[in-house]
């Protein structure tokens, strides 16, 4: 058992740092958490870890991943991923404050669903590069490396569940101090700056 967990390790390290360091999914789900609390991030922390851990799946068993061998797959799947955060980005930038005393909670805010997190996660040039990654590095060539890549994938997403949670929480948790409209519109337009640069990022990455 503990031989299995120290064979483990490095996997568990790689995809906690992929999981845990600031990108698009991450931003989202902080302004999300922010603006409406944990409870209604959850599905989307749901559907981001779900979609990335199939996607891990999928690049295993060697269909994603030729898929991403192909020039013309890799420019288009980047500029789109591009072109929907800066869209995301947009919405956020604009998106109206109350004038009550929880701005935070406003309805009218655009919201980060389970369909739109996991949708990100397709078009999202991080995900796809971890996954190869996965794929590469800590999957096997023999008989058994099916059943590897869905214990990986299991792994990745017990994984980065807390990760993305830990986002949405530090999002709820700064709430307490966006109760001005005043505050929550910086904060808004802040995160929508960190989004288009996160995007745009990844045209060098």
């Amino acid at each position: 058992m503990l031989h299995a967990v120290y064979d483990l390790l490095p996997f568990m390290l790689f995809a906690f740092v992929a999981s845990i360091t600031p990108g698009p999914t991450n931003i989202l789900l902080l302004s999300t958490g922010a603006r409406h609390g944990f409870k209604a991030t959850v599905p989307a922390i749901l559907g981001a870890c779900l979609a990335a851990a199939s996607i891990v799946l999928v690049v295993g068993s060697g269909l994603g991943y030729s898929l991403t061998q192909v020039p013309a797959v890799q420019t288009a799947m980047q500029w789109l991923g591009i072109l929907w955060l800066n869209h995301m980005a947009w919405q956020l930038f604009r998106s109206p404050v109350g004038d009550g005393a929880s701005p935070a909670t406003d309805s009218d805010m655009p919201r980060l669903g389970i369909f739109g997190a996991a949708g990100l996660q397709l078009v999202n040039p991080k995900t796809w590069m971890m996954a190869m990654a996965v794929a590469s590095v800590f999957a096997g060539d023999g008989s058994e490396r099916q059943s590897q890549m869905l214990h990986l994938s299991l792994l990745f997403l017990l994984i980065a569940l807390p990760c993305l949670g830990a986002w949405a929480l530090l999002g709820a948790g700064s709430s307490r101090w966006l109760r001005s409209a005043l505050a929550m519109r910086r904060f808004n337009r802040g995160m929508a700056l960190l989004l288009l640069v996160s995007a745009w990022l990844s045209l060098w990455v």
